[in-house]
């Protein structure tokens, strides 16, 4: 298979024999794609993809050797500039967010039609970033989710409390800095501790500045 340098050159990985032949037939139908490779074998993609250099691969999630994600993580470490187009009968939005944070400039569904799957193509080779329409929503109710989950645990008077133990105040010394009563600052240290999973003073500051809670 010859490269055009007028055409996007397309590498192919997907385990399904009769589903990769009809994307392959596709892309070679397309006046503006140039098809450099196929495979079935995650492991045997990942090489050729390293020497073939192509603008952009589909990607079958669930390769064998070597899972399509895997593939992924390995061409982002490389350095390549190949784009990812991924294909996955798994369409959580886990997954979605997960292979999006490493880069994919795509992700399709099995149920995404071949003419879908061209265009696709043509659009993340244009630098476009294409996601199933089906899949939209659920990965905008993930990334709500994880922003929630990544916000801070502790209230405003807990975090006061934490910032002075890290000052190396005692809890006498930070109720007098806080105009609350020592019982009142026990019950605040007791919920630092539950939120942030740990047993003691220390290891609340160590958790706290590993979070990025303070400072």
């Amino acid at each position: 298979m010859s490269s055009d340098p007028q055409r996007t050159t397309v590498y192919i990985a997907e385990d399904h024999p009769v589903f990769q032949e009809a994307v392959a037939r596709a892309v070679t139908g397309r006046p503006d794609l140039d098809l450099v490779g196929a495979t079935r074998d995650g492991q045997v993609a990942l090489d050729e993809i390293r020497k073939l250099k192509p603008e952009v691969a589909v990607l079958d999630r669930g390769l064998p050797t070597l899972d399509g994600v895997d593939v992924v993580r390995a061409i982002i470490e490389d350095g390549l500039s190949t784009r990812i187009v991924m294909l996955s009968a798994d369409s959580s939005s886990g997954l979605v967010y997960d292979v999006a944070r490493l880069g994919v400039a795509g992700f399709l569904t099995k149920a995404a039609t071949i003419d879908e799957i061209c265009d696709t193509i043509a659009a993340v080779a244009r630098g476009q970033t294409v996601l199933a329409q089906e899949i939209q929503s659920g990965l905008v109710t993930e990334l709500r989710e994880r922003e929630r989950s990544a916000r801070p645990l502790l209230t405003e008077r807990e975090s006061q409390v934490l910032s002075l133990i890290a000052d190396g105040l005692s809890g006498p010394e930070i109720g007098q800095r806080l105009f609350i009563s020592a019982s009142t600052v026990k019950t605040h240290v007791k919920s630092v501790l539950e939120k942030l999973g740990v047993a003691d003073r220390a290891a609340a500051v160590a958790e706290a500045m590993r979070r990025g809670l303070i400072k």
